[in-house]
């Protein structure tokens, strides 16, 4: 017997291994044993997306990728992925990511990408201190008592939140690369201690309706403070701190959002919800693998 989410899970990667080549819905709901009206009703239940929206937003993940290698022509990399024209991929890319492929490709902004979903982190829960490895991700939880205080400096700026949505979840551009980048224009003028951490935390703050702030800050003592840039104060509170490394920065882009996901789940299953602010914290020190905590402070989940 096969559970529906594996049944899914198998046809989400035949789609992540084929993505180049004419998918059918009809071959994909033979494949996953059930009629085609069932397959898609269940796909779209599970992964969030139908079925052909779920392939076309996985395509301009992956051609999107391709873009910054300027010597790969926009057009090719177009018919690659299934678009037929230059005209109708660079209308499908602007649409979900609000600029156009040239655009992207000549700029430092990156981008949010509909991520491979792994249906197994909606239904397996992990005790804390016991880690869990799937789809070549470590995560780990424990629930620690930060006893004081923690003082970041640096610098912050705003992005669009699309209430509901998780990282992996809302193509789009991403802002807080941009506030990511100014701060390591400055960092170097932060005095801070040699394995001082690194904070990178979403909070609404002074943020405008359907934005979040969004900082980017080092550790410092209490009488470093400078007045030319931003403070953060992570509150001295409980948090379940989640655990996970990668063997470089861009992977471990890729796989936050997965983390962010089973994360909001961990907590669901406890009975918890996250409070208010979102903290990435990252050891400076650290360079033998890129290596993060997400700390998430929480409370009770309310019954309904």
């Amino acid at each position: 017997m096969m559970h529906a989410w594996e049944a899914i899970q198998k046809i989400v990667d035949y789609i992540e291994d084929n993505i180049s080549d004419d998918i059918a819905i009809d071959e994909l709901s033979e494949l996953a044993g059930l009629s085609e009206f069932y397959f898609q009703r269940l796909f779209t239940r599970l992964v969030k997306k139908p079925v052909k929206e779920y392939i076309k937003l996985r395509r301009l993940a992956i051609a999107s990728n391709e873009l910054k290698n300027k010597e790969n022509r926009i057009i090719d990399i177009a018919l690659k992925y299934g678009f037929n024209s230059h005209e109708t991929f660079t209308r499908t890319f602007k649409r979900n990511y609000k600029v156009t492929p040239e655009e992207y490709r000549n700029s430092d902004c990156g981008l949010n990408n509909f991520d491979k979903p792994n249906l197994l982190l909606n239904y397996v829960m992990v005790d804390e201190g016991v880690p869990l490895i799937t789809d070549g991700l470590v995560l780990e939880y424990k629930r620690e008592v930060l006893e004081k205080e923690i003082l970041f400096l640096g610098v912050k700026g705003y992005y669009y939140f699309e209430k509901g949505k998780m990282l992996g979840e809302r193509p789009g551009l991403s802002e807080p690369d941009l506030i990511w980048k100014k701060f390591h224009q400055i960092k170097h003028n932060i005095k801070r201690n040699e394995d001082a951490l690194i904070i990178g935390v979403s909070y609404h703050g002074d943020a405008l309706d359907d934005y979040s702030t969004y900082f980017v800050g080092l550790e410092i003592d209490s009488n470093d403070i400078d007045n030319n840039y931003d403070i953060f104060i992570l509150p001295k509170r409980e948090y379940v701190i989640c655990k996970f490394e990668a063997q470089n920065d861009k992977e471990l882009g890729e796989v936050v959002g997965k983390a962010m996901k089973y994360t909001r789940f961990w907590l669901r299953e406890h009975g918890l919800t996250a409070d208010g602010f979102f903290p990435e914290i990252y050891n400076s020190k650290k360079s033998d693998a890129s290596y993060m905590e997400m700390w998430i402070p929480f409370k009770k989940r309310e019954n309904k």
